[in-house]
């Protein structure tokens, strides 16, 4: 095992537990630089737009749907910007961080909830409980409106139950793939059923008539099975802490799952919080070990270069605004809207032929408003401290040399190098 030195120690730090780091930033000692991810400034926290609440429109009031459905564009709109820009100014790294690794494990789309409200309203969840005890968020989900839309938990009722949420519940969210049977999928949909959100609030409620409250068996226990007992049978189960602290680890540390005694050390940790578990990971050996590449994500690699260039989006122009947004989508990941309930792909899959222009745009757009000064004397190395990069190879330096006299030219091959690309 190769271990990283202190310097792409911190970097990595920032590559992957906070939003990237900033000039300065990889200054500090390794146990600093972990500290200061890890501690609660709200400083730079900036309040979400509050989105419009329009009326439902009156079946068959076309003009109403059309308005109604602009005025969601809108709010999404902005919602994306400020949380991105958030992400690029946080005073508190790792909770924003961790509020986006969240969004992803409990992924829920505003393409079928269709309530940006909602969509912030979970957002806020993520943020307020993601560093805290696992328990508190999942019980917070489980009945959250934007979840029970996205996962028919709208349509489960007594009589009629919906195995949607029950299902993604166990798989995706605490236990993992082969750690349930179909009995036991059936029977957790009948203790979820009758939370439903309510169409002029917005909020979930339990609807007494729609619930099921008769005995339920799962994992061969009766019960009055609530939607609050249930996951507390859910993580209570063996598999529950390694799945997620899996996932974490799949996503923050390494695409190789984590050893048993890396596990078992992990596990404690996490049962404590999640905070502890961020650390308890940094602490790892293989978090230094130079092998464990993982390819950034777009959003990732947007805020972090955003972060290193001081760009905030909340000051771009409305064109400029769409325009990032725009290479976002080309990306394939965008605030708000996940593919599927199983979240993004990890790995390299955005790095295509297909997505190089929405690369290239992105990046240009952020380096033209930056106007970086990257001096005279040696620009290719300004740029790699700019960018907080560990070093050139030989094949970037030659293709960095090309455009050397173009500052901002200069950042956006840069941006594109496989040395930024990829958290090394």
């Amino acid at each position: 095992m190769v271990q990283l030195d202190d310097r792409a120690a911190v970097r990595r730090l920032h590559d992957r537990l906070g939003t990237g780091p900033r000039p300065g930033d990889l200054d500090r000692t390794f146990d600093a630089a972990l500290d200061a991810l890890l501690a609660e400034d709200p400083a730079g926290d900036v309040l979400p737009p509050q989105p419009a609440s329009p009326p439902r429109p009156a079946k068959g009031d076309r003009a109403a749907k059309q308005d109604a459905a602009h005025q969601r564009g809108e709010d999404e709109h902005a919602l994306a910007t400020w949380w991105l820009d958030r992400m690029v100014t946080t005073g508190r790294p790792a909770v924003e961080r961790m509020t986006w690794f969240w969004h992803g494990h409990f992924a829920t789309s505003e393409q079928k909830v269709r309530s940006p409200r909602s969509m912030l309203a979970q957002n806020e969840t993520f943020r307020g409980l993601g560093m805290g005890p696992f328990a508190d968020l999942a019980q917070a989900l489980v009945i959250d409106p934007a979840m029970l839309i996205w996962l028919d938990g709208n349509d489960n009722r007594s009589g009629a139950p919906n195995e949607n949420l029950a299902r993604e519940f166990m798989e995706l969210f605490t236990l993992g793939v082969g750690h349930y049977g179909e009995p036991d999928v059936r029977e957790a949909a009948r203790a979820l059923t009758g939370w439903t959100v309510r169409a002029d609030t917005g909020k979930a409620e339990l609807v007494a008539k729609r619930h099921d409250d008769s005995k339920k068996m799962v994992f061969g226990q009766s019960a009055q099975f609530t939607a609050k007992s249930l996951v507390e049978l859910l993580l209570s189960r063996k598999e529950s802490p390694e799945f997620v602290v899996g996932r974490a680890w799949f996503r923050l540390v390494s695409a190789q799952p984590p050893a048993a005694d890396v596990v078992a050390r992990l596990v404690p940790a996490f049962r404590r919080d999640t905070r502890s578990l961020v650390r308890a990971m940094a602490s790892e050996p293989a978090f230094r070990d130079a092998a464990n590449t993982l390819v950034k994500q777009p959003v990732e690699w947007a805020v972090g270069l955003m972060r290193a260039l001081n760009v905030r989006p909340r000051d771009l122009t409305r064109k400029q605004a769409d325009a990032l947004l725009k290479s976002l989508r080309g990306l394939g990941q965008t605030p708000f809207r996940p593919p599927s309930v199983g979240g993004w792909p990890a790995g390299g899959a955005w790095l295509t032929t297909a997505t190089w222009p929405s690369r290239l745009d992105l990046a240009k757009l952020v380096a033209e408003r930056a106007k970086p000064d990257l001096g005279t004397a040696d620009r290719i190395e300004g740029v790699r401290r700019l960018l907080g990069v560990d070093s050139w190879s030989d094949r970037t330096k030659d293709a960095l040399g090309k455009v050397s006299g173009n500052p901002a030219q200069l950042v956006v091959v840069a941006a594109n190098s496989p040395e930024y690309v990829v958290s090394r």
